[in-house]
Order: C-alpha cells, then sequence, then structure tokens
C-alpha cells in the first residue's frame, strides 16, 4: 500500500482529503481490463494503456477506491505523482 500525502487538501463530494491509499497489489487483471474499458468510455484512444494518463487514472481511482473523477480533480503535480507511481507499477 502506498500512502501518498497530497500538496494540498482536496475537497471532493463534501469530503476532504489530505492523503490517498493507493492499494496497487490488490489490483486484479479483471480490476485492469475494467479499467482500460472505462478509459475508452471517457475518450482515451491510446493504443497503448499503461502510456495513457487517462487509463492511469482510472487504475489510480480503483486502487485508491475513490472515483475517477476524484484523481482527474487533483493539482497536477499530485496527478504527475500518482499516474507515474502506477504506471512504474505496471512496469514492474
Amino acid at each position: 500500500m502506498e500512502i501518498i500525502t497530497l500538496s494540498k487538501p482536496i475537497k471532493f463530494e463534501d469530503q476532504e482529503y489530505t492523503e490517498l491509499n493507493l492499494d496497487l497489489d490488490s489490483l486484479t487483471g479483471n480490476d485492469m481490463i475494467n479499467a482500460a474499458k472505462e478509459s475508452k468510455f471517457l475518450g482515451d484512444t491510446s493504443t497503448v494503456p499503461e502510456l495513457s494518463k487517462t487509463y492511469l487514472a482510472v487504475i489510480a481511482a480503483k486502487a485508491a477506491n475513490v472515483p475517477v473523477d476524484m484523481i482527474v480533480a487533483l493539482p497536477g503535480r499530485d496527478f504527475s505523482k500518482i499516474t507515474v507511481l502506477v504506471q512504474n507499477f505496471l512496469f514492474e
């Protein structure tokens, strides 16, 4: 489990977040397939999902058990930090 401290608190759906807990190790192949489908639904046209910020955001949302809308609402610094972390996990 990775605990990501956000650069500044974010309020989403009446809840304030100062950190996110990403449990990437709990993800299954099914989660990843569903994330690919969801990212396509969100307009992602990437042929390599692991290089798509949309796909990485969906994976992060699943690992943190939050809506993908919350992940994409993060400040750029936090969004980048989280998506790079997910990408590194996928390429291990």
